[in-house]
C-alpha cells in the first residue's frame, strides 16, 4: 500500500483512505449501516450474525474480514486480525461450506503466526476434499515456514516430510507449475534423496528450459552426484548472452572442482563484468587466481577489493600470502599486520604469521605461535568437529616441519604423535610422517618401528601396510616388502595403491621393468586425474633413473600439460634440465614456478640452485644453495653441488669441507636413496681438492680474499 497520513482514532492509527474505504464498502452493502456513522475506526466489537445459510451475510462478513484483514497487515495493527478472524467465523456460520472462507481463515491464521490453528483449519478442508489445491499450497506454505525457522541445519524430519507429501500431491494437481516442481525438488535435496530432487528440477527445465533457478538446481544435483559433465553441459546450454552473474559463478565453482583453473578464471571474469560492484563474485575470482598461482593477477584483484573494502581481513591475508610466495617477507608482515587490526585472535592472521617467519627461518617464533595455535585448538576432554580436526592437524604438521627444518627429529616425531588421536584418517597420516621424519634423519630402524606400530594399531589400513611394504624394502627385506604389498591386491579397482608402491619399490631396488610393468597395470585402473598424474609423474622417475633423459622428459610434460602447477614435476624436470646442462632457460623458469607454489622446499631452491650454477650466475647459485642446506643439512647432494660451487669461485678449502661432509651424509644415507656414481663422483672432487691443496694450489689460498 501507498504511504498515507496517519489518523488517532479511539481504535489506534487508521489512514482516511482506508477509513473511507471501509466506509464505502459498508454502504454499498447497507446490511448494518448503524455500524459505521461516524468516520472512525471501526468499532471493537464484530457485527451481529445473520441467520445461516444467508450467502448475502456470508459475502457481507467475508468483505469485512477483507477490510479487517487488510488493515491487520498493511498497516501492522494485529487486533484487527482477530476482527478479521472473527468476520471470518460470522461468514463461515452463514455459508459453512464454502472453500473459500474456510481456506481464508487458515490463511489468516497463518498470516497473524496462530500455526496450530492454520494447519488444523487446512487439514480439515483437505480431509474434506483431498483435491482442494489452495489448502494443500496452504499446509506448504506453512510447514516450508516451519522449516526456515528451524535451527539451521537441523530440520525436523516430520515437518520435512509432511511438507514434501503436500508438494508431491500440488505437482499431481498442477504439474505444468515450475515453481512447485522446483520447491519439491528443493525438499527432495534437503532429505537427501538426489535422484527425486534431479527428476524435478529436470521437469522444471523442461517446462522452462530460460529458468534460471532450474538450470542453477539441475547443475548443482548433477555435481553433488558426480556427474560434473552434465552439470557444465546444462549451464553452458544456456546461451552466454542470457547468463547471470549467478549462473556465471556456479560454472566457475564447478570448473574448480575439476581443476580446471583456466575455465573457472574465464567464468568468475564474466561474473565481475556482470556484477561489478559485488565483492563476493571479486573474491571468487581473486581465489581462483591465487590457487592457479597467477599471483600477480590475483594481488591486483585482492588490492581492489581493500580499497572497496578497507575492512576486508581476509583480502589483506591473502596479499600477505602473496607477497611471502614472492618472497616479499618485510611486506607479507607489513599487510598482515593492516589485518591485524582488522581483526583480534585472529586463527588465521597467526598462523600466516608463523609461515612468514619460518620463511625468514625465525624458527622459534614461527614455533611459538604455532604451539600457541595448538594448544587454544585442544579440547581431548569433548569430541572435536571435521573442522576443529582439520584446523588441529594442519597446525601440528606446520609445527612439526619448523622442528624437521631444524633437524630436531624428537620433538617433530613427538608433535605428529599428537595427530594421532584426532582418529584414524589422521593416525594413518601421522605415521606417514613419522617414518618420513625417521627416514630424512636417516634412522631407518626407527622409521620402521614406526611403519610396524602404525600398521599393528590399525591392521585393517591398506595404506599402512604398504608403507610398513615399503620400509622392508628399504631395510634390506625386499622380498618380506614385496610380498606384503601383493598380499594387498585381491583384483580390481582396489589394487591401484599397491600397484603404484610395488613401482616405487621396484623402482629403488632398481628393478626398472618391474617397475615399469606395475606402472602400465595401474594405468589402466586409473579414472581419477590425481591418480594418472602420479603414475606419469612415478613412470618419468622410472625413466630417469635409467638414464633415458627423452622418455622421462616426455613423461613429465604430459604431467605438465594437464597440471601446469604439478610442483614436483616442475622440479624434477627442471633439475634435469641443469644437470645435463642443457635447456637452462627453461630449467629456471621451471624451477622458479615450482618455487612460488613452495617457497621453503629445500629440494626445490637445490635445484634452482644448481640451474644458475650451470648457467655460470654462482652467487644466485650459492644464494639459494646455502637456503637450501638450511632447510636439508643431512642431503649430501645439497653439499656436493655447495662444493662445486666452492671450487668455481676460488674456495678450495671449502669446497673441500664441503665434500666431506657429503661423504659422510652418503655413507649414512640408505643406498636407494642416491646412485652409487653420486657418491663415487664426491669422492673424486674431495680426493682431487686434497692433492691440490697439499700441493698449494693457489685457488686455495682465494677463500681469504673473499
Amino acid at each position: 500500500m501507498q504511504s498515507r497520513v496517519s489518523l488517532k482514532t479511539s481504535g489506534g492509527s487508521m489512514s482516511k483512505l482506508s477509513c473511507f474505504k471501509f466506509l464505502a464498502i459498508a454502504a454499498v452493502l447497507a446490511t448494518a449501516p448503524a455500524a459505521f456513522a461516524q468516520a472512525t475506526a471501526p468499532a471493537a466489537t464484530p457485527a451481529p450474525a445473520a441467520p445461516a445459510g444467508d450467502r448475502s451475510t456470508a459475502y457481507y462478513h467475508y468483505a469485512l474480514a477483507h477490510v479487517y484483514e487488510d488493515m491487520a497487515v498493511g498497516y501492522g495493527m494485529p487486533e484487527y486480525g482477530t476482527q478479521a478472524i472473527e468476520e471470518y467465523k460470522l461468514a463461515l456460520q452463514a455459508d459453512p461450506t464454502s472453500n473459500q472462507l474456510n481456506t481464508g481463515l487458515a490463511d489468516m491464521y497463518f498470516r497473524l503466526g496462530r500455526i496450530r490453528d492454520s494447519v488444523m483449519e487446512a487439514q480439515e478442508l483437505v480431509k474434506r476434499d483431498p483435491n482442494n489445491l489452495e489448502a494443500r499450497k496452504l499446509l506448504g506454505r506453512i510447514y516450508l515456514r516451519s522449516l526456515s525457522d528451524a535451527q539451521e541445519g537441523s530440520p525436523s524430519d516430520q515437518m520435512l516430510k509432511q511438507a514434501i507429501e503436500q508438494y508431491e500431491k500440488i505437482i499431481e494437481l498442477e504439474p505444468n507449475d515450475v515453481e512447485d516442481h522446483l520447491l519439491l525438488g528443493r525438499l527432495y535435496s534437503l532429505d537427501h534423496d538426489q535422484a527425486k530432487a534431479k527428476a524435478q528440477f529436470e521437469a522444471a527445465h523442461k517446462l522452462e528450459p530460460s529458468s534460471e533457478d532450474a538450470v542453477l538446481n539441475l547443475a548443482r544435483v548433477y555435481s553433488e552426484d558426480g556427474q560434473v559433465k552434465e552439470a557444465i553441459q546444462t549451464l553452458l546450454a544456456m546461451p552466454e548472452e542470457d547468463r547471470t552473474a549467478k549462473s556465471e559463478i556456479a560454472l566457475g565453482g564447478i570448473y574448480e572442482q575439476q581443476h580446471e583453473e583456466a575455465n573457472a578464471i574465464a567464468a568468475y571474469r564474466r561474473a565481475v563484468a556482470l556484477d561489478p560492484d559485488n565483492l563476493d563474485t571479486e573474491r571468487s575470482l581473486a581465489d581462483a587466481l591465487l590457487a592457479n598461482n597467477q599471483l600477480a593477477d590475483a594481488q591486483k584483484v585482492y588490492q581492489d577489493i581493500v580499497t572497496t573494502d578497507p575492512q576486508d581481513a581476509m583480502a589483506y591475508i591473502r596479499i600477505s600470502e602473496i607477497q611471502r610466495n614472492q618472497g616479499k617477507y618485510d611486506d607479507a608482515l607489513a599487510t598482515l599486520n593492516k589485518a591485524k587490526s582488522l581483526v583480534h585472535d585472529s586463527v588465521q592472521v597467526s598462523y600466516n604469521e608463523a609461515l612468514i617467519y619460518d620463511s625468514l627461518s625465525r624458527f622459534d617464533e614461527a614455533a611459538v605461535i604455532l604451539q600457541k595455535l595448538i594448544a587454544d585448538a585442544t579440547h581431548p576432554g569433548s569430541p572435536y568437529t571435521t573442522a576443529e580436526k582439520n584446523n588441529l592437524s594442519l597446525f601440528i604438521d606446520r609445527l612439526a616441519n619448523v622442528y624437521r627444518e631444524q633437524n630436531k627429529t624428537a620433538e617433530a616425531v613427538a608433535t605428529y604423535r599428537q595427530m594421532i588421536d584426532l582418529g584414524p584418517d589422521n593416525a594413518v597420516r601421522a605415521y606417514q610422517f613419522i617414518v618420513d621424519t625417521y627416514h630424512d634423519a636417516r634412522d631407518s630402524n626407527k622409521a620402521l618401528d614406526a611403519a610396524k606400530e602404525g600398521a599393528g594399531k590399525y591392521p585393517l589400513n591398506v595404506d599402512l601396510k604398504l608403507l610398513l611394504a615399503s620400509q622392508l624394502a628399504d631395510n634390506n627385506q625386499a622380498d618380506a616388502g614385496l610380498k606384503l604389498a601383493k598380499d594387498q591386491m585381491h583384483g580390481g579397482s582396489t589394487d591401484l595403491p599397491a600397484l603404484i608402491y610395488l613401482a616405487q619399490m621396484y623402482t629403488r631396488l632398481h628393478r626398472y621393468q618391474d617397475a615399469s610393468d606395475a606402472l602400465d597395470s595401474a594405468e589402466k585402473l586409473a579414472t581419477k586425474s590425481e591418480d594418472k598424474l602420479n603414475i606419469y609423474f612415478q613412470r618419468g622417475a622410472n625413466y630417469d633413473r635409467q638414464k633415458n633423459d627423452s622418455a622421462a622428459e616426455a613423461q613429465f610434460r604430459k604431467v605438465l600439460a594437464i597440471d601446469p602447477n604439478y610442483a614436483v614435476a616442475l622440479n624434477y624436470l627442471g633439475y634435469m634440465f641443469a644437470d645435463r646442462g642443457v635447456k637452462l632457460d627453461e630449467s629456471v623458469t621451471l624451477l622458479k614456478k615450482a618455487i612460488e607454489l613452495d617457497p621453503q622446499n629445500g629440494s626445490y631452491l637445490d635445484s634452482l640452485g644448481w640451474a644458475y650454477f650451470k648457467q655460470g650466475q654462482y652467487q644466485m647459485a650459492e644464494e639459494n644453495l646455502q637456503k637450501a642446506i638450511l632447510r636439508l643439512p643431512a642431503d649430501p647432494s645439497l653439499h656436493d653441488h655447495l662444493g662445486q660451487i666452492y671450487e668455481k669461485t676460488g674456495r678450495l678449502r671449502q669446497a673441500a669441507a664441503q665434500w666431506d661432509v657429503a661423504i659422510k651424509e652418503y655413507h649414512e644415507s640408505n643406498p636407494a636413496d642416491y646412485e652409487p656414481s653420486d657418491l663415487a663422483h664426491a669422492e673424486k672432487h674431495l680426493e682431487s681438492a686434497r692433492l691440490r691443496l697439499a700441493k698449494g694450489d693457489s685457488a686455495s689460498d682465494t677463500s681469504s680474499k673473499q
